[in-house]
């Protein structure tokens, strides 16, 4: 290679370094900023290329476009069907909080049944669906035509057999290893619309990022039963060693209206269809006394709605928090939250799994564990089962379940969904759950921890690095 060449390279990589330097800091968060500068400023024209391809969390103008819609039509039934809530009194504004994040309010009258068995869940839906009449609607990130998946698979294909209208929706990254395209073609030769949620190519018209995913796993049968948790369709041991253990919550009343919003909104999406009369759906019976609501996530908000709700919930707690995730990788917000409620006296308790089933993202996880021990935070590694559940409970009225991990990814980068029930049986139901994990866990302490070899602290150190690409 002649000098002036690699002396021209040389001034390349610094070029890119520099416009990188003010350019990726701009609307984005110092941790964000902070890693992925480090990447460009060490592979100057790799990082470059990584960011022009997944460095901005944006979706298409026409995805935005149909989320705007979508949400206004929302508001704009529920403005039109008003239920008597004091979303202001007990719960301290939280439900209006939430309303304003996720467009959903607050519903009194729904029954919350929290299903923790892997096996007994999965049956219980594929009961439901016998019993559908009208319709069946399944969104998840994974659906395999397995085991497990098979059976709702099988109930799905008797329900229309009998004349229900069934759809669904697989995203199509996470669902690719199981033979996606042979289960969306048989659910099709059998009449039922399947399509791939936020399908990934670099010649595919219309594609979305591969990174941008649609991690929900909603049903919904009849708008009269809902399902909503961690659960995937798929055989719980489907990575080797690591079986999933899950939880689940079965839903009737009134909040399964929004269940039902949260899928036709996907499938908008992705069909550019909508219901032919939304004006004239109607309300749920109550079924319960639990008043419940949801709160969808994704980039098609205009913030981190799932992570600034639990900021502020974790400043609110009086007494105790307690965090179950496979995957926890918090931005400083989150965790000054955490270290500020133990200060105050609550109680705070994280969950995880013992071990993860991504080397990386294990790394970078237990990097955070010296602080929050330091903090007072209880940490509990969870080694039955892989602990795929993610939910969380806040002293001893609110209940949350959903798809959320907490981590960067969840709260930016998928499309999430997390069900907020404001009922103290719920929560005491939860923490039986919790109080399983804490027994089957290994409690962290602070001086074992502080004696893990130094090449491991390196290790884990280098991979929060890398916390927004995990």
């Amino acid at each position: 290679m002649h000098p002036s060449v690699g002396l021209l390279y040389v001034l390349s990589e610094w070029a890119v370094r520099l416009v990188m330097l003010v350019y990726v800091p701009q609307r984005r968060s110092p941790a964000a900023a902070r890693t992925w500068l480090l990447f460009i400023f060490l592979l100057p024209w790799p990082g470059l290329f990584l960011y022009a391809v997944i460095g901005r969390i944006k979706l298409p103008p026409w995805r935005l476009a149909r989320q705007r819609k979508v949400s206004g039509m929302i508001r704009e039934w529920q403005g039109a069907h008003p239920v008597r809530v004091d979303a202001a009194g007990a719960h301290g504004g939280i439900p209006a909080l939430v309303h304003a994040l996720g467009d959903f309010r607050a519903l009194p009258g729904n029954m919350i049944e929290l299903l923790p068995d892997y096996d007994a869940s999965i049956a219980r839906l594929a009961r439901d669906i016998d019993d559908a009449r009208e319709s069946v609607h399944l969104l998840y990130y994974i659906f395999a035509d397995d085991d497990r998946g098979g059976q709702v698979l099988a109930a799905l294909l008797r329900a229309r057999a009998r004349g229900v209208e069934c759809r669904v929706l697989i995203d199509a990254a996470g669902s690719r290893q199981f033979a996606l395209a042979a289960l969306l073609k048989r659910l099709q030769v059998a009449g039922i619309p399947a399509h791939e949620a936020l399908p990934a190519g670099l010649f595919r018209r219309g594609a979305a990022r591969f990174d941008l995913r649609n991690h929900r796993k909603v049903a919904v049968i009849d708008t009269r039963v809902g399902f909503t948790g961690s659960q995937n369709l798929v055989n719980p041991g489907f990575v080797p060693g690591y079986p999933n253990e899950e939880l689940v919550a079965r839903v009737t009343g009134p909040v399964v209206l929004q269940l039902q919003a949260v899928f036709l909104q996907d499938w908008y999406f992705e069909t550019g269809e909508l219901p032919a009369n939304p004006e004239a759906i109607e309300m749920p019976a109550a079924t319960g006394s639990s008043m419940a609501q949801l709160l969808p996530s994704g980039p098609g908000y205009e913030r981190e709605n799932a992570q600034e709700l639990l900021v502020h919930l974790f400043h609110r707690a009086q007494r105790r928090i307690v965090i179950t995730t496979p995957y926890f990788v918090p931005d400083d917000p989150f965790l000054q939250a955490l270290r500020t409620a133990v200060r105050r006296g609550v109680e705070v308790r994280l969950v995880v799994a013992n071990p993860v089933d991504k080397w990386v993202m294990g790394l970078a996880q237990r990097s955070y564990f010296d602080e929050l021990l330091s903090a007072g935070v209880r940490i509990h590694l969870y080694r039955p089962h892989f602990l795929h559940a993610k939910h969380v409970s806040i002293d001893d009225d609110l209940a949350i379940v959903g798809s959320v991990n907490m981590d960067i990814r969840s709260f930016a980068l998928n499309a999430e969904v997390a069900l907020l029930v404001y009922d103290p049986a719920v929560v005491t139901a939860m923490r039986a759950v919790q109080e399983r994990y804490f027994a089957g866990a290994i409690e962290l302490t602070r001086e074992a921890w502080s004696r893990r070899p130094l090449w491991l602290r390196v290790a884990q150190n280098t991979a929060r690095l890398a916390d927004s690409l995990l």
